[in-house]
């Protein structure tokens, strides 16, 4: 028997578009919430026409990655029969989620203040980009919040190539951030019957995102800043040539690096005092890699893989999506999953007792 999922009975009405909202909507219909996903009739969530590729349906991926599970309805907010739609539709919700701009929601009495006067036990979700406070009227697109909030001063090639990392991460975070905060709410709704509204913003998602790089700044005053793929804190921990394509080698502490220098022949210089401690190697990082570049150059990527990984080195090459679905698939993790006849990426949590279900396809647009 499949579980009904740990969020059974729990109904969300889901006003977002684009990829944070969607992407926590989708993750609690995963765990077996009812979630009904509210667009405009016709056109429904931009992320529709973000192709190609496209699945097998026909939908864009996009689209396709982040609405599997729920059910849609096509409401036109312009209208009094609109309003009058939505506003059902929350009064038989436990969770709203929005990112509408600042504004709209009070303007049609839909907002919290509104709803929640006589639905007290609501749970109401706000996401925008940069808070409900002076940034309320900013655009909230990912790439400006990368942009923005720091994330691309410390990601590129070298210092002055700053670059955007290579899918909207912060979307991401500030949707996982929202399904968190959702969560909690739901728990104390349970416990005493109260609902509250809630906030997420990308921005403030992207700097606790952050984590050691946010707290340089926060608690030493230290402004982080470029470094390819070298680690600021940590050394060896980049990416190396090897005779024939690179290899990521990640030690994080001294027997580590020792079993690395055992390994590609130069046991010494795990004594050198420019390497013995991780401060040593991070303040000598340069020489350190000169040193690995002639170490490493005799053997391939695999080899290096399979001796590094034996002695207990943590390593491994830069894999494409497609080896990275691959090796997903070698360890058993079963990364595509079948929802409704569209594959989709498998909900990353692993349940005991109550496993993430794929019940329903992304669904179609509403129709105008």
């Amino acid at each position: 028997m499949i579980s009904p999922g740990p969020l059974a009975g729990v109904v969300v009405a889901d006003f977002t578009r684009v990829l944070a909202g969607p992407y926590c909507t989708m993750l609690l219909a995963d765990m077996g919430a009812e979630v009904v996903k509210v667009e405009r009739p016709g056109a429904g969530d931009d992320t529709r026409a973000w192709g190609p590729p496209y699945a097998p349906s026909g939908q864009s991926t996009y689209f396709a990655g982040v609405n599997r599970n729920k059910t849609t309805v096509g409401i036109d907010l312009s209208t009094a029969d609109g309003v009058q739609a939505a506003r059902d539709l929350v009064d038989r919700a436990d969770i709203v989620i929005e990112n509408f701009k600042v504004g709209t929601l009070e303007r049609l009495g839909l907002d919290y203040a509104s709803v929640s006067a006589h639905h007290p036990g609501l749970i109401f979700c706000t996401i925008s980009g940069f808070g409900p406070g002076a940034g309320r009227d900013l655009p909230g697109y990912d790439l400006l919040v990368q942009a923005m909030g720091g994330l691309m001063s410390i990601t590129g090639p070298a210092p002055g190539e700053p670059t955007k990392v290579g899918v909207a991460l912060v979307d991401v975070i500030t949707g996982l951030h929202a399904t968190v905060g959702v969560l909690a709410a739901l728990h104390h709704r349970d416990a005493t019957g109260e609902g509250q509204r809630m906030e997420v913003n990308l921005l403030s998602s992207l700097l606790s995102g952050m984590v050691n790089q946010s707290s340089a700044y926060a608690a030493g005053g230290v402004v982080p800043g470029i470094l390819g793929n070298a680690h600021p804190s940590i050394s060896p921990y980049e990416v190396y040539p090897t005779a024939d394509r690179p290899l990521i080698i990640a030690v994080g502490n001294d027997r580590q690096f020792a079993s690395l220098m055992e390994v590609v022949g130069a046991p010494h210089l795990a004594a050198d005092p420019r390497f013995a401690t991780n401060p040593d190697r991070v303040a000598n990082r340069d020489a350190l890699k000169q040193e690995l570049l002639t170490l490493l150059h005799p053997a391939g990527a695999d080899e290096w893989q399979e001796r590094l990984t034996g002695a207990g080195v943590p390593c491994g090459p830069i894999n494409d999506i497609g080896q990275a679905f691959e090796l997903a698939d070698r360890l058993g993790l079963a990364p595509i999953v079948d929802a409704g006849g569209t594959p989709t990426v498998a909900h990353p949590i692993r349940f005991g007792r109550t496993p993430a279900t794929y019940r329903l396809a992304p669904p179609d647009a509403p129709e105008a």
